[in-house]
């Protein structure tokens, strides 16, 4: 039997890319986004159905969810995983940089939202998982607009959650430490580069795409009734 439809953003690399191969191999249909697909697309994954979308662009978003509703039923789990990061100090960091993070960061999580509420709401039931950041928690060094970003992510959600808890509806954030994805190399300043890659190694090593992929899956596989309202996870030697 084919089980409920999910869809993830960022999907081309990285926490998505571990995520569209472990929900499409537990039988769920998936709607794998990314401004690029080339990577998850040449992986033939069963029942998966894979979109060229920004999701900084609310109608793209909305178009390419209906077309999957139209094939494989309503949205049970949204996964807004896209996500971008550069890394600098607040006084000096171009205003394009900070500019991008936030409408990727932010403004995509709202428009994966609104794309999928109303069909959450129209089925009584749903799941929406937004990746949050330790960084919103606890000062990064060079993160401080990154952090803001997610600080962001993080209210947005737990206002959301109240909003759409008696339509039996869960609003979850996971909220992960140092991650060992392509994220990093976004950043152009090869001594910020050389300070994050030693400090990961300091702290032995960060947490996989395929550690995050399966908290993720954690969270949505718990009984309806239950919210994880907030996840936050790191390495076991990261003190910060």
């Amino acid at each position: 039997m084919i089980k409920p439809l999910v869809v993830i953003t960022g999907a081309n690399s990285g926490v998505g890319l571990a995520c569209a191969k472990l929900y499409t191999s537990l039988g769920h249909p998936a709607l794998l986004l990314d401004l690029n697909v080339d990577n998850v697309s040449a992986l033939n994954l069963n029942n998966a159905v894979c979109e060229h979308v920004d999701v900084t662009d609310p109608d793209s978003f909305s178009s390419a969810i209906a077309k999957a509703e139209r094939q494989y039923g309503p949205v049970d789990c949204l996964i807004n995983n896209a996500g971008i990061m550069f890394l600098g100090d607040i006084g000096s960091q171009p205003s394009k940089d900070w500019h991008t993070m936030f409408a990727v960061n932010v403004d995509g999580v709202i428009n994966g939202v609104q794309a999928c509420l109303e069909s959450m709401r129209q089925q009584g039931r749903g799941t929406i998982i937004n990746m949050g950041s330790l960084g919103a928690i606890k000062p990064l060094e060079h993160h401080g607009i990154y952090n803001a970003t997610k600080a962001a992510v993080h209210s947005l959600s737990e206002m959301l959650r109240q909003e759409v808890s008696q339509s039996n509806i869960r609003v979850c954030v996971l909220a992960p430490g140092a991650i060992n994805t392509n994220l990093i190399n976004k950043t152009k300043n090869p001594d910020i580069i050389a300070g994050h890659k030693n400090y990961v190694s300091s702290i032995g090593g960060a947490l996989s795409a395929n550690d995050i992929a399966t908290l993720l899956l954690t969270i949505y596989q718990m009984p309806q009734h239950i919210c994880i309202r907030e996840l936050v996870v790191g390495a076991t030697q990261q003190v910060v």
